[in-house]
């Protein structure tokens, strides 16, 4: 599992217990956004679409001027800005909202208009009841239905104060034991990493999670995702491990239950966001690991 300086060994589902047999784990997923067509065109606008049992990534590269609107939409969405030189403006109540680059914002269910005032990459993270954008994605093939080893959606509470745009900046500095920067609404937990170099590939990290996925947005640089299916009783459910390259930008969805491990490899600068629908309990658990926790609250 973790190396002991790794700040997720001291999760609660870091125990490293047996996996228990199933005769279904489900496939991963991936989307090479740079080796793919965009799933929607528009004016100074690409998007990419790619879901995971309860989310969508929509990741789309903006010139300014172009516009992203949701009308009718059904649950609190994210917006990340990961460049700094980007910013745009969101039209959300009656109210307008100037959001600078290097950014979080959840935006609460509704109408919503996003203008893009200085270009760059838009991220944008919804539920599957987004249903215009789920019947566009790249990948419908790899979710029929139900998966057995994901509980059905449940939202987390209402935040602190009711449901308004909140707007938090990704400059945080890091902190000893903190693992990465992670906010959370009542839809997602989203974790941004700094961006880091080459990593030793003799402190990996192989792990799985019992009983959600794990979407790994690479943003910057290369990453090698391993993926091992654990054995059944059943040969039939058998999978040959998977070591997949993927460059940026890209998304890999991860499996419940499937031991998994990343190493970024770009001499320079990789970037990683790993995404969680709904937020992770482990998490949530662990003191300053959520930075608006004060705002949202933890699901009983």
């Amino acid at each position: 599992m973790y190396e002991t300086d790794d700040p997720r060994s001291r999760l609660s589902t870091a125990s490293g217990a047996a996996v228990p047999t199933s005769s279904a784990f489900g496939a991963s997923s991936y989307g090479r956004f740079y080796a793919s067509d965009p799933q929607e065109v528009a004016s100074g606008l690409k998007t990419w679409l790619t879901r995971g049992q309860n989310f969508i990534v929509a990741y789309s590269q903006a010139e300014a001027g172009a516009v992203l609107e949701r009308v009718g939409q059904a649950d609190e969405y994210v917006l990340l800005l990961p460049d700094a030189a980007t910013s745009v403006t969101l039209e959300f109540g009656g109210e307008v909202h100037q959001i600078a680059g290097y950014t979080i914002t959840f935006i609460p269910a509704g109408d919503s208009r996003i203008t893009v005032n200085v270009g760059g990459d838009v991220v944008r993270l919804l539920t599957v009841q987004a249903e215009d954008l789920l019947a566009k994605v790249s990948n419908p093939q790899s979710y029929p239905g139900p998966h057995p080893q994901i509980p059905p959606f449940q939202p987390w509470p209402d935040p602190v104060g009711g449901f308004k745009v909140r707007t938090y900046s990704l400059d945080v500095a890091d902190e000893p034991g903190r693992f990465g920067k992670i906010w959370r609404c009542t839809t997602f937990m989203v974790n941004v990493f700094p961006p880091q170099g080459p990593r030793d590939i003799t402190k990996l990290s192989p792990h799985h999670h019992d009983d959600f996925e794990q979407c790994s947005l690479a943003l910057e640089g290369d990453y090698m995702h391993h993926l091992r299916w654990p054995w059944t009783a059943n040969q039939h459910d058998w999978r040959d491990d998977e070591h997949e390259h993927c460059g940026a930008p890209s998304v890999c969805v991860i499996p419940p239950r499937v031991i998994h491990t990343s190493a970024p490899s770009a001499p320079n600068s990789n970037v990683l966001v790993d995404i969680f629908s709904p937020p992770r309990f482990d998490f949530s658990d662990m003191p300053g690991w959520v930075l608006n926790a004060d705002d949202y609250p933890r699901a009983e």
